[in-house]
């Protein structure tokens, strides 16, 4: 049995975390590793967790990672901020010591920091769990570099959501693997069968920031033939984005079609089940894109990005449609051949039904098992 503790800074209900709760759901059910997750804010994801049964340990703090950018710091603060690491560091690897951990995993890039000092401390390897692309557009060039050295240097394995992440990654000869975010089995809501055109209805499901590019999906429907009869954007603002929201607000408003926002929602299946068409169109590469595979799932005609995961996920013209990102008039173009076929809209949507399966939580479990395995030296069997 291997004891992982599950590292992260933020107990909001986003994507990533969302896919830890599922992650560590499945590999206490299942496998030889026994999860447990240490968090460094409170907040929804920890009822989350106990509601599943999952060990955490909320271990509060004042670190602002943001003290670490010489962007936002002087020298002295700059100073001050790495001293504050370092102390949270150890007081996290303290805690990892009497949970007798074996093994610490990492879940974003504020966590390899703090998690670089503990692993240390406590003497148990660090594996890096990368939910994100290490890459320029995301962090700048710089940052992106460093990031990049010290996830090199401090981790001793490392787990990408996908071939794209992965590629951001310098991993040379460390054990590396791919774990697709996956998706809980469960029976699909009821849904209605495509609509015909006069009558489809959209759904864009994802927190409402500007790379995830909302207001590309609210331009393109301008400039469409074909109006759909409703559209809904499901996800809520966090992180500071309420700007954003309102500037979406604003191009809603122009549109001639009701725009519904729902805000964050805890499941987004009722809303994709009656959907005829989703949407993607991130305007920065995706590393993965799970609300891709669900909305597969719930039986939706997919149109996606056509960068990063989703580019792992989707086949072109099989099981959905993949569109330039960024670009309101090819996303209006797709759309308008979508909304004018149905029939089209049908095959596209049963093969994605199909297509999601491969995308089962269970062979992310057994992934980040035999890397956890590898990085430990234990083997993985399950305890009686």
């Amino acid at each position: 049995m291997i004891d992982a503790v599950f590292l992260t800074h933020t107990a909001a209900p986003s994507g990533a975390e969302l896919a830890t709760l599922r992650l560590l759901t499945a590999l206490r059910a299942g496998t030889a590793v026994r999860p447990s997750a240490l968090l460094t804010a409170d907040g929804p994801l920890v009822e989350l967790l106990r509601a599943r049964d999952i060990p955490v340990t909320v271990q509060r703090n004042d670190f602002d990672s943001r003290s670490l950018t010489i962007a936002g710091s002087g020298p002295l603060r700059l100073v001050g901020g790495a001293l504050e690491l370092v102390r949270l560091g150890l007081a996290l690897g303290d805690t990892l010591r009497r949970a007798d951990a074996d093994v610490v995993v990492a879940q974003s890039t504020k966590a390899l920091l703090m998690g670089a000092v503990a692993a240390r401390r406590a003497g148990i390897p660090l594996v890096w769990q990368v939910h994100d692309r290490i890459s320029a557009d995301y962090f700048g060039r710089v940052l992106a570099v460093a990031l990049r050295v010290l996830g090199r240097w401090a981790a001793r394995g490392v787990v990408a959501n996908s071939r794209a992440t992965l590629s951001t990654l310098a991993v040379r000869r460390r054990p590396a693997v791919v774990a697709y975010p996956g998706i809980e089995e469960s029976a699909p809501p009821p849904r209605v069968p495509q609509r015909p055109a006069d009558a489809v209805r959209i759904v864009m499901a994802g927190r409402l920031a500007a790379w995830k590019g909302q207001d590309v999906l609210l331009r393109a429907l301008a400039l469409t033939a074909h109006r759909p009869a409703a559209v809904t954007l499901v996800g809520g603002a966090f992180f500071d984005e309420e700007e954003y929201r309102a500037r979406l607000e604003e191009l809603a408003a122009a549109l001639p079609i009701p725009v519904e926002f729902t805000g964050h929602v805890a499941d987004p299946g009722p809303y994709l089940a009656d959907a005829d068409i989703a949407v993607h169109c991130s305007v920065t590469a995706e590393p993965f894109g799970q609300v891709v595979v669900e909305a597969m799932r719930a039986g939706c005609a997919v149109l996606a990005a056509d960068a990063g995961g989703p580019t792992e996920i989707v086949r072109p013209e099989v099981d959905g449609i993949l569109v330039p990102p960024g670009d309101p008039a090819a996303l209006a173009a797709a759309l308008d051949r979508l909304a004018a076929d149905p029939a089209l809209r049908t095959r596209l949507a049963a093969a994605a039904v199909e297509r999601s399966r491969d995308f089962g939580i269970d062979a992310t479990a057994a992934a980040v098992t035999g890397l956890l395995a590898t990085v430990t030296g234990r083997r993985a069997v399950a305890a009686p």
